[in-house]
């Protein structure tokens, strides 16, 4: 049996017109955008890396798979040199996915028509390296927490727009109670309170934060930490100064002050939330003013859950985290925390050790 002839890949062929390699890389490059969106990434992720890509096929001239190691060192070197190392990586990455699909997809049909042997140009040796430093959220304690909410609930007794203003508190202390992200916060509708659900009610979190860009991530909130008392206060006293018909299908939890054209409540804004809570920090705790966050905020609720002795793994499916390494990050324990937890130790040996003594 004779040996079949294998032909060498990297023969150069006759290339094609720069028509045809520009209407080639147009199908190919919308060929990408619709694997990535088969895949189910969300409409932001893939708008990001399409935007990099862009970038890069602008500065270089020529389609991306004509990329070498020498151009992207070029690049990234020079070009990228002083931008801040997340866009040095996120651009990066979204070189080595673009090629990572053009090598399943098109590898052979480019060298037939190009004569380009298609490989990834990012190794282990330019590939961008992150330099993060650490920023660490360490919350408020517990008493600077009850210190503004108790300043703030004090101000809705003579404050000039009260339901704004209680829309704002209620949004903060469900944040601080259950650890909702601010977005999260923002897209929560009226009907996705589910009362009835579990011992103390569950909220219907329809926009969590999707993993590596996969979009959002649905999960139930139980109302634990008295978040559900905020929610019925706030439901009973000062929602239907904001909203419309709570039948409506879709009505906002927290409503802005404006309406929609049609009348009905429209949905509060990110910032609006954040600017409250900037301004009740800087009222009611100066020390933190400026500092105090939503994210903070999550970061609070963490710690105060596992310092009423709430497991890691119950923390991460309240913050809605796909991994428990990222849970553990949130959790901030009090400096005498592993002291007071070695003693608790030495107590429990010596109780079992009592009944063996003679």
């Amino acid at each position: 049996m004779g040996l079949a002839v294998v032909r060498d890949l990297r023969e150069m062929r006759e290339p094609l017109g720069p028509e045809e390699i520009a209407r080639f890389e147009t199908d190919v490059f919308a060929g990408f955008v619709l694997a990535r969106s088969a895949a189910g990434l969300a409409d932001n992720t893939i708008r990001s890396d399409v935007c990099h890509l862009e970038q890069v096929r602008a500065w270089f001239g020529r389609p991306l798979w004509d990329l070498q190691p020498s151009n992207v060192d070029s690049y990234f070197g020079t070009v990228l040199r002083a931008v801040p190392p997340n866009t040095r990586m996120a651009r990066a990455q979204a070189i080595r996915t673009y090629f990572e699909f053009v090598e399943l997809r098109h590898k052979v049909e480019i060298h037939n028509l190009t004569g380009r042997v298609v490989e990834c140009p990012i190794d282990e040796v330019n590939r961008p390296r992150g330099r993060r430093e650490a920023k660490l959220r360490i919350p408020p304690s517990a008493e600077q927490i009850r210190t503004l909410f108790a300043g703030w609930r004090g101000e809705l007794a003579t404050c000039r727009k009260f339901a704004p203003t209680a829309r704002n508190y209620a949004a903060a202390r469900l944040m601080s109670e259950v650890g909702l992200r601010i977005n999260e916060v923002r897209h929560l509708d009226l009907a996705d309170i589910k009362w009835d659900l579990g011992p103390f009610g569950k909220l219907h979190v329809r926009h969590g934060k999707g993993a590596r860009g996969s979009g959002p991530r649905e999960r139930m909130v139980p109302l634990i930490n008295d978040a559900g008392r905020t929610l019925r206060w706030f439901v009973e006293d000062v929602w239907c100064q904001l909203g419309d018909d709570p039948a409506r299908l879709g009505a906002p939890l927290f409503c802005s002050e404006r309406k929609n054209a049609d009348g009905t409540g429209a949905r509060v804004g990110n910032e609006v939330l954040r600017a409250g809570l900037a301004t009740a920090a800087a009222e009611h705790l100066p020390d933190w003013s400026d500092r105090l966050t939503p994210h903070v905020l999550r970061h609070f609720c963490a710690s105060e859950l596992y310092l009423g002795g709430m497991d890691l793994i119950a923390i991460q499916a309240t913050l809605g985290h796909a991994w428990i390494a990222t849970t553990m990050n949130y959790v901030h324990v009090h400096r005498t925390h592993v002291e007071d937890a070695w003693l608790a130790g030495q107590q429990r040996a010596a109780q079992r050790l009592k009944g063996l003594s003679i």
